[in-house]
């Protein structure tokens, strides 16, 4: 199932209802206690003395832009977040669903959950569907072998079980 979070047709970021709700904590975070933090470090920089040669300050209100500038950027991404709920149904692995996949080659299986490029997090199992290998496992069938062209060259995997 699919949900715009802009009501508009046309493409979009996919991400998975996990990843929208953390897009939505980490603007919160930044909008509220971020924000109050850094006019904190704000007044205290101005109570140090001239502001024309207080480099506390300067480097306080580049901060505060740069924060700005996440938060606006975080924003967008809300804006054109689709929302892609998995198929818990599907006999393929998809996205937002978790699956066990084998590497021949190395002989290691690893549990991946297959997400949107900006929630993509190897190390904590998140595979981006945008890579050559979500590409190639996106829509693979349990037991059926896929093979991979990676810049180390051809890597074969198995899904060995969709897990939810």
């Amino acid at each position: 199932m699919v949900k715009r979070m802009n009501g508009a047709g046309g493409g979009g970021e996919p991400i998975t209802p996990e990843g929208i709700a953390a897009l939505r904590e980490e603007i919160e975070q930044l909008e509220g206690p971020g924000r109050t933090e850094m006019a904190a470090r704000i007044k205290t920089a101005r109570e140090l003395g001239d502001l024309k040669e207080n480099a506390e300050y300067h480097i306080a209100k580049e901060d505060q832009a740069h924060l700005e500038t996440k938060i606006k950027r975080l924003r967008e991404r809300l804006r054109s977040a689709v929302v892609v709920e998995a198929d818990g149904g599907a006999e393929r692995f998809a996205f937002g669903r978790t699956a066990e996949v084998l590497d021949e080659g190395k002989g290691a299986v690893n549990t991946w959950t297959l997400v949107g490029s900006t929630e993509a997090d190897l190390g904590a199992g998140r595979l981006s569907a945008e890579s050559p290998i979500g590409q190639a496992l996106l829509d693979a069938e349990p037991g059926k072998p896929v093979e991979v062209e990676t810049p180390r060259g051809s890597r074969t995997f198995v899904i060995q079980r969709l897990v939810d």
